[in-house]
């Protein structure tokens, strides 16, 4: 590919070019049915742009971006009557309030881009670079300037590697880790779990099991969600207004809009208490990955009937008995997913601010208003004895 290489910027999903989804088939957060869950139904604060890139007028690669405007948020979080939150709402206002995600924001994981094989890992950064600042340069002519431009979230890999080299003048950044749960290909039931688990997180599962016995379960149909639309937004609310920061909070309807675009490929799961809806989870089917998306319940209702922990064990079960090779629990209560069985995979970011004096102080900065998290691996399978202690940052914006 040469520097005669085209670049469009497209606004809707309406917009993409025919063989899209051709590129996008290995992931479905960048296929064309996602894309328009992204223009129908985006956080208040967000827009989103998708790119092609054209190679001797042939569609060569494919790009998802996220524009945050963080100057309308007034919600930071559990702590954020705290010092600490005024700090970073001080930082962001004032030096970060406009943000381009190269990635998607809302998810975890390498959503940002797809190329054609034939396209060398070599030059992906530098056309990722050139799409960026199309985009910079689109905002621009609104009236929008960017402060940060963040390319998330990648795993070692052949391109974090090219990316590793070719973004020098950027600030890499480890945020938490994906937890992912792999599936053995020999289980067939929730009951292989079981017996795959030591005596002690067996009986944590038969305890969990016990206190939420009362609890029903069951998947709510499109008319459902339409239905609870008040109860899932107040759910969500509960636990998104508990997370130690946010960039964006979903529309109310989001998951029935969600549910309307993606069809079967997308599940909600409502867990009741005397007909009344006291919590939920979501699952989006990608290939033969089950991706885990936002939940939502009441705290005293988790707390009396270890609700989370149950919801996690539901989505392993599901996930299981429908043969799917791995569970993505993405970041966030990385201890209780590590004490079901999943493993951190890291996730590399790079990010760089417009203002030179102030990238140079962003190692210092994102150190300062994140400090590193020391958490404890669980591992509760029979083969494996012992625990790890691991040290990861926080992220720096609220992902699932």
């Amino acid at each position: 590919m040469s520097t005669a290489d085209s670049y469009e910027i497209l606004l809707h999903a309406d917009q993409l070019p025919p063989d899209w989804d051709q590129l996008a088939q290995d992931n479905l957060f960048l296929g064309r049915a996602y894309c328009q869950v992204l223009n129908e139904t985006p956080a208040n604060n967000m827009s989103c742009f998708f790119a092609s890139v054209w190679h001797e007028n042939k569609l060569a690669g494919i790009l998802v971006s996220q524009f945050i405007d963080l100057s309308g948020m007034h919600h930071y979080g559990a702590r954020r009557h705290c010092f600490k939150t005024r700090l970073r709402k001080f930082a962001l206002k004032n030096y970060a309030s406009h943000v381009l995600f190269i990635g998607n924001n809302m998810l975890t994981g390498q959503n940002a881009c797809a190329f054609l094989p034939e396209v060398p890992t070599s030059i992906i950064p530098a056309l990722l670079k050139k799409a960026a600042l199309q985009i910079q340069r689109q905002l621009k002519s609104e009236g929008v300037k960017i402060h940060l431009t963040v390319y998330k979230d990648f795993p070692q890999s052949d391109l974090l590697e090219e990316l590793a080299l070719h973004f020098t003048d950027h600030y890499r950044f480890e945020a938490q880790p994906s937890m992912v749960f792999d599936i053995p290909t020999a289980w067939e039931t929730d009951a292989n779990y079981v017996d795959a688990l030591t005596k002690k997180y067996r009986d944590q599962f038969k305890r969990a099991r016990k206190k939420g016995s009362d609890l029903v379960k069951r998947q709510l149909s499109l008319e459902e969600l339409l239905n609870w639309e008040d109860t899932l937004h107040d759910l969500y609310l509960h636990v998104a207004n508990n997370a130690l920061f946010n960039t964006f909070y979903l529309q109310k309807g989001h998951f029935y809009q969600m549910k309307k675009i993606l069809a079967d490929q997308f599940l909600v799961y409502g867990y009741f208490q005397e007909n009344q809806l006291v919590g939920f989870n979501t699952l989006i089917k990608n290939g033969s990955v089950m991706d885990t998306y936002f939940l939502g319940y009441f705290d005293l209702i988790q707390k009396e009937k270890m609700l989370y922990l149950n919801m996690l064990y539901d989505m392993v079960a599901y996930s299981i008995k429908k043969g799917f090779k791995s569970l993505v629990f993405a970041r966030t209560a990385l201890e209780i997913k590590s004490s079901v069985g999943a493993q951190p995979v890291s996730m590399t970011a790079f990010m760089k601010h417009e203002n030179r004096w102030v990238h140079q102080l962003l190692p210092i900065i994102y150190k300062r208003l994140e400090p590193e998290v020391i958490w404890q691996a669980r591992n509760p399978f029979k083969h494996t004895t012992h625990d790890l202690i691991c040290t990861q940052n926080t992220e720096l914006a609220h992902l699932p």
